[in-house]
């Protein structure tokens, strides 16, 4: 019965939007591999469903933030100020320095992306990899 039920939905179609990082194209900061790893997986995951399930009715891309002022980040932010964590300020530094928009991006405006791409405007976009990264992958 599980088995039907999954092969009805596929029939259907949809959208899958899958999160990367620009890591996955451009690895930056250093210690990073295994995430690095694992994002690139994350399109190759797309670009592997998009040719898949296209016929089926599926659109399927991916988002590569960068930059993005997550919580997450402020902390990794705060930790190595208070604690002079050189090398880290290096690394935000350099990354700051190379935004040709030259401010770190919001998290809404990732969400903007996932709501185009979710929507009918998109309805040709497919298997696309598409960077949020404040114009960072081409400087």
């Amino acid at each position: 019965m599980c088995q039907e039920m999954v092969r009805r939905r596929l029939d259907k179609g949809g959208v899958i939007i899958n999160i990367g990082s620009i890591e996955a194209i451009l690895p930056f900061a250093k210690g990073l591999v295994h995430y690095d790893i694992s994002k690139m997986g994350v399109i190759a995951l797309t670009r592997a469903l998009a040719r898949e399930y296209g016929k089926k009715g599926f659109r399927v891309n991916a988002i590569v933030p960068g930059g993005i002022k997550t919580p997450g980040v402020e902390k990794l932010r705060r930790e190595a100020v208070l604690k002079l964590k050189m090398d880290v300020i290096k690394t935000g530094m350099n990354f700051m320095s190379r935004l040709p928009l030259g401010r770190m991006g919001d998290p809404d405006e990732v969400a903007r992306i996932v709501v185009v791409l979710a929507s009918d405007l998109a309805s040709y976009v497919h298997g696309a990899v598409i960077p949020v990264d404040g114009g960072f992958l081409s400087a």
